[in-house]
Order: C-alpha cells, then structure tokens, then sequence
C-alpha cells in the first residue's frame, strides 16, 4: 500500500469473529509483488446470501457471475482476486471465473452457484487459471486469518484497510454484521464502485436480506463519488449464515426487522465513507447536501453534480472560498433550479441566497472551514421538499499521480 490517507482513520477496529464465517488469504502472485492477493471466505452450510453490482455496460464475467448467482439465495464461499479485473477479457475470463468456483465447489462438496467470486485491479488482462487454482489449493489449507488481513488483502490502491462493525438485537437475540471493503478510484454511485463484503450471524431470509441491502445501497453506496468513474467489477454481497439463534426474519413486519435495516444501513453507511476517506490522493472529506428540489432524486442529481465537477473539488483542495463554482455545477445539473431562489452555505455560514451573496458576507469563517479535513456544504433550490445527501472528496495532484502510473 503507498502512504496512508490523511483522512483516514487512526487504526483497523477490533472486530468480532462471525459464527459460521472462516476466513484465509493466500499469495496467487497475479502480478510482480510479494503480498497475500487471494482472499477465501468459507460460509457454513445454510448461509443466505443478497448483492448489488455494477450498473456498469461492460461488467466483469465475475460480475454477470454473482448476478446469476444471488436469487438463488444460498451462498458457501467468496474468492476474491487483487491485481486483476478480469473485465474485458471475452471466454477467456469466464473460464477463469468458472473455474475457480468448480475448484471450490468440489473441495466444499457444493454446487459451482453458491462460490461468489470477485476481481479488482487492471482491465483487459485475463485472469491466470494457473495462478488462481494453485492460489486456491494454498488457501484451502491456510490457517484461519482475521479481518483486518483479508480487508488488506482485497485491496489495490487502497492504503489502508478498511473495515466496520455494528449489532441489532432480534428480539432477546444480538446479532453482529462485520463488513469489509475496498476502493479508492474508480469511484462513482452506479450502485456504486468498489467491492464490499458483510457478514452477520443473523437467521435472515435471503429475499428480505436482499431488500434491506437494496434499500441501504440506494442512501449510501450510491451516495458516494470520487472521480465520477463507474467500475467494471463493483459488487457488494451480504450474508447471513444464521447462527446467532434469533427467530427468523422473513418480513419487515417481523420483530427486529427494523432493528436490523438500520443497523445493516449504518454498517453500509460507514464502509461507503471509509472508502471516500481513502480516495486517491484526497486531502478532504466532503458531504454535500442539497434540500429545496422538486423530487429527492432531482436534489441526489443535482448534489452529484457538485460532488463530481473538478473546478468545485479542485477549490477545496486549494482551500478557496469560491462559491460561484458550486453555483455553476448547479446549473449545469439538467435539474429544476431558479437563479433567484438559490441559497449556498460552507459549514454553518450561508454565503449567498436569493442569486446573490449576503450583504456583509465575511469570507474569513469560510476560508477557516475549508482549513480543516471536514467539509460541509449544503444547497437549498428552493422549489420543493426533495433533499439527497452525498460524500466526495477533494481533487488533488495525487489523484493524476496515481493514475498516470497504475500499471508500472
């Protein structure tokens, strides 16, 4: 990993083992490096599983691998691959998708459909069958790991691992949901982009998981951006291997239902916000909330555009109170939006309303706001009751780093 985010937070957090869950990394060398870069999870026998993907048009065969996979509910393992997308690789790739879930299929005695496999890293290079299989016999017999080796080992550009850990109570029964993650570019809300795993202990159905996952994803990985740029590969999955002893969640109107919804939604939240501290080359933390739309989806829209234009990410990075571009990447939205009724504020000071600035406006607590690694700003439209709110982060010289040299 190269040097740790500013942003990020001080240490891994201490996080409980998952009853049912058993993780192993190994090294499959998919490129010229010595570190772990195979991650095998093994989930007991009865574990139910929920996803979202890419909304991307040109996924990964791993991808359109899980899409088929996740209604049939059940899942035994998860294999995921670092230092290679596998994306844009024709037959070749699914070959290499189809056999990594026969291999574990046939070690775990289960069907190729309950193996979910995952792959970061470059595009349009071919996942090494070889390397994959003997990775895989490496981790069959690893020993156990903890969370925060398996966080680092799905990561790429990421620097640091990343990892979070909530708990609801099911009637008299605490459930835990563990999850981990990785991302850092690539980072746009089309589902959103990066690969995310949660496991909890909870007896959930797999439809009503799938539902909760759904309903979180659209308020908080689909809220996030750090370079507009949708992935090829992006995946969450969540399972549920049913050893916590609740009484089984099968509907909303089940006590505990809501109890667990939020939690799984805080849990997602807090993984979405790891990921945006940990985009390449930030220096800030940003959260952008836009009230006053004509519909929640026009402000969700409008506060993306504000999120996702370089001249508004840039100026926080150089620290500069200009709001005008945020008055720009309003207009450009393609949303409902009146001059004359616009109102902007940086922090807790309103900088301009009514199309205009404040009479008296003193840039000075502005100019403080931006100083420090957490930024708020927020837009009233001022047309109606739509309000969204969506995290990015600033736009520096070592995103363009990071990236002119990715490959090397």
């Amino acid at each position: 990993m190269t040097d740790r985010s500013p942003l990020a937070p001080t240490a891994f957090p201490a996080l409980p083992a998952i009853a049912g869950v058993t993780l192993r990394v190994a090294k499959a060398r998919y490129k010229n490096w010595d570190r772990c870069d195979l991650t095998y999870v093994e989930l007991d026998a009865g574990t139910a599983v929920a996803g979202v993907t890419t909304q991307s048009k040109c996924p990964s065969p791993e991808v359109e691998w899980c899409r088929d996979a996740i209604p049939m509910g059940q899942a035994r393992a998860v294999v995921v691959n670092a230092g290679n997308a596998n994306a844009f690789t024709g037959h070749r790739g699914r070959a290499a998708v189809e056999a990594i879930a026969a291999k574990v299929a046939n070690h775990l005695s289960c069907q190729p459909s309950n193996v979910f496999v995952s792959s970061t890293g470059v595009i349009g290079v071919p996942l090494p069958i070889d390397k994959a299989e003997a990775g895989l016999e490496a981790a069959f017999t690893a020993a156990p790991c903890g969370w925060e080796d398996a966080a680092n080992t799905i990561g790429t550009t990421d620097t640091y691992a990343k990892g979070a850990h909530v708990s609801a109570m099911i009637g008299d029964t605490r459930v835990d949901l563990v999850g981990i993650i990785k991302g850092s570019g690539m980072i746009a809300p089309d589902m959103a982009t990066m690969l995310g795993y949660i496991f909890t202990d909870a007896a959930i159905d797999p439809v009503l998981l799938q539902q909760m996952l759904s309903a979180a994803n659209k308020r908080t990985f689909s809220c996030i951006t750090v370079d507009s740029d949708t992935s090829t590969s992006d995946t969450v999955l969540a399972f549920a291997t049913g050893k916590a002893g609740n009484a089984p969640l099968a509907s909303m109107e089940d006590a505990g239902a809501d109890a667990f919804a939020a939690a799984l939604s805080d849990l997602c939240r807090q993984l979405a916000h790891l990921v945006v501290r940990d985009g390449e080359g930030a220096s800030k933390f940003i959260e952008i909330t836009v009230e006053g739309a004509e519909s929640d989806a026009s402000a969700h829209r409008i506060a993306l555009s504000i999120a996702n234009s370089p001249l508004v990410k840039t100026a926080i990075a150089g620290e500069d109170a200009n709001w005008g571009r945020v008055v720009m990447a309003v207009g450009k939205a393609g949303e409902p939006a009146e001059r004359d009724k616009l109102a902007i504020r940086f922090g807790t000071t309103q900088v301009a309303a009514g199309g205009l600035a404040l009479d008296g406006y003193d840039e000075a607590p502005v100019a403080a706001h931006l100083k420090g690694q957490d930024i708020v700003i927020g837009v009233d439209i001022g047309l109606g009751e739509g309000r969204a709110t969506v995290w990015t982060c600033d736009l520096t010289h070592g995103y363009i780093s990071i990236n002119a040299d990715y490959r090397s």
